[in-house]
């Protein structure tokens, strides 16, 4: 059957160009800008961190550990450091190399191991070597042509939480392990969460821990920075009002009750203008943000709507762990800190907690809800325990929410908070 001319002119349009797009794939998470507002300051402290390497590269190994919330920065900063860092020491005739690799497509010591050969351009055996085996022949590598390199080993929790205790180990304490004079491996560990750290051997830890760089969530002015940014390099010119920049920003700012989270704010971005070109639109309307938001959180409307159908004792456990949240400045909170919080909020609320098997109860039944995540410290290690988290972005609304539907189970105690 013939498609008709009309149809025919629909597709034809769409691919003759957009009108509201010039670089959509600017907007991807993929994407390195040229500049990173409100992260220059991060760049200085890693070169500083990193600055003995200008000097005498193989005789020092650095570690630094770069934290924050999802969306805070963090890949997109240790990347343009690397890259950077690298060109930098090229011109002074220091042989440096900067690979980046996530923990969490590369799970295992050996796969980790294997995308670091590829990125040197080493072939090793795939079968036949340990993890470690072929780490050491990497390192030969390196010192044989005085390469130092700097390997950052993102979503680094995720190896935390799923390799046993030596791999974590071998990696950490590379030059415990290997008989080498000179050392030609340093590190960024990035994580979401610095406190998974504490599940680890002291000796691991001191060794991780020297360096830190925290990332903060974005404020609404730093968002709209960041968003303006994006939109003189995505978007055709004048299609994206100011109005929608602030709309996002606010939404998304930390300062104003939300995640601060750039990446999903970037992505609401995108999706308006995806909805202004479906709807011909010659703009990108405020209106086009407020419905690109509500689809990329309707998981997140969903879970909260959950939340109205608790009873107290799950509330209390919500509640206990917004607590930690604000206090401890981590999303990921150990059971048993979570469950001394609850008893404490329960004393003073004249409740009576419930038992250890209770509880862990109420956490398994909001995690087939939606509502909660729960993951093991780690596989093999010394102190294994439950971690405990929100499923979606602590902020000012789910926090509201809870205090809401508390108050109502507590009838007449309204100012406990």
């Amino acid at each position: 059957m013939k498609v008709t001319t009309k149809l025919e002119d629909i597709i034809e349009s769409s691919l003759s160009g957009s009108t509201i797009f010039k670089r959509q794939e600017v907007l991807t998470p993929e994407h390195i800008p040229s500049r990173l507002p409100h992260r220059e300051e991060k760049i200085k402290e890693l070169t500083v961190i990193f600055r003995e390497l200008t000097n005498d590269p193989s005789s020092t190994s650095i570690r630094v550990v770069v934290s924050g919330p999802t969306g805070t920065g963090k890949t997109v900063t240790t990347k343009t450091f690397g890259n950077l860092f690298k060109s930098k020491l090229k011109e002074r005739g220091t042989k440096i190399e900067y690979i980046h690799i996530n923990c969490h497509r590369q799970r295992t010591l050996y796969l980790l191991t294997m995308e670091l050969a590829s990125n040197l351009k080493l072939p090793i055996p795939v079968r036949g070597l340990s993890a470690q085996e072929s780490f050491r022949i990497i390192h030969d590598y390196l010192a044989k042509r005085n390469i130092h390199v700097i390997l950052t080993l993102d979503e680094f929790d995720y190896l935390i939480n799923t390799s046993p205790h030596e791999d974590i180990y071998f990696l950490v304490r590379l030059y415990d392990e290997l008989s080498s004079t000179t050392r030609h491996m340093s590190y960024i560990f990035i994580m979401r969460d610095e406190q998974n750290v504490s599940t680890l051997d002291r000796s691991i830890k001191d060794h991780m821990m020297r360096n830190i760089v925290k990332f903060e969530p974005y404020k609404v002015r730093e968002l709209k920075d960041i968003l303006t940014d994006r939109v003189s390099e995505a978007f055709q010119p004048n299609v994206v009002p100011e109005e929608t920049v602030d709309y996002i920003s606010n939404v998304y700012g930390h300062d104003k009750g939300g995640s601060g989270n750039a990446r999903l704010a970037i992505e609401v971005l995108e999706m308006a203008g995806k909805i202004a070109e479906i709807k011909n639109s010659p703009v990108v309307l405020m209106d086009y943000a407020k419905e690109a938001n509500s689809r990329i959180n309707a998981e997140a409307g969903e879970i909260l709507e959950e939340i109205s159908y608790l009873e107290l004792h799950p509330l209390l456990i919500l509640k206990a762990l917004i607590n930690l949240y604000n206090r401890l400045k981590t999303s990921s909170i150990q059971i048993g800190r979570l469950e001394k919080e609850y008893r404490d909020l329960c004393q003073e609320l004249g409740e009576e907690p419930r038992r250890h098997t209770q509880v862990y109860e109420y956490v398994k039944r909001m995690k087939l809800m939606g509502i909660l995540e729960t993951q093991q410290s780690g596989r093999g290690m010394r102190g294994r325990t439950t971690l405990i988290s929100f499923s979606v972005p602590i902020s000012q609304d789910l926090e509201s929410l809870i205090i809401k539907n508390l108050r109502m189970k507590l009838d007449n105690k309204e100012d406990y908070v």
